[in-house]
């Protein structure tokens, strides 16, 4: 069994420093840039994309891999040890049911992001009486399928961080989207 001291050391500032803070300094500064500017709002969003891609899988997918399965197993009244235990004895669909959750959740993750791609995409973030117009017609569009939490009434609340509005939509496609149902 690991020793409180074990677990210290690799608390340590040095220890984070050389084990995360120097490994996410080295990804960025491997990462190359064709261009020190971009021309367009769809080639800034393809940069920070592709360079976040990059940067996620040299330093941060393990963890995050974790993170994800403690939160879906808390969802449903366990744990990271619970998921493990699923994983180690073969309960609940064994390995293959841990993936299947990382996956889901992945899933849901990646379509809230294209949801706020999308909406990035076609209001500029610094049009302010677009963005209003436009959540007000969303909300007018898909308020029936939204939670009752959204407020219809008041699409400046959305337009500021449509964040809440946006997992909203998602909540509904998972409630009714094929694309959510497994094979």
């Amino acid at each position: 069994m690991p020793s409180v001291q074990s677990l210290l050391a690799a608390l340590d500032e040095r220890t984070i420093a050389r084990l995360i803070g120097i490994a996410n300094d080295e990804a960025r500064m491997r990462y190359s840039l064709r261009s020190n500017t971009v021309g367009t709002f769809t080639e800034f969003s393809d940069r920070l994309g592709d360079y976040y891609n990059y940067h996620f899988t040299t330093c941060v997918s393990r963890g995050r891999a974790k993170q994800i399965l403690e939160q879906e197993y808390r969802r449903l009244g366990g744990d990271l040890v619970t998921s493990y235990n699923d994983a180690h004895d073969g309960t609940n669909g064994g390995l293959r049911g841990v993936l299947d959750k990382i996956a889901e959740a992945i899933k849901v993750e990646s379509v809230e992001r294209y949801t706020r791609e999308v909406f990035d995409r076609h209001v500029a973030p610094n049009a302010w009486e677009d963005k209003v117009e436009i959540i007000r017609q969303f909300i007018r569009q898909c308020g029936a399928h939204l939670g009752s939490s959204i407020r219809a009434d008041q699409p400046e609340r959305y337009a500021h961080d449509y964040q809440e509005l946006i997992r909203s939509y998602v909540a509904a496609l998972r409630r009714t989207s094929t694309m959510f149902r497994r094979l």
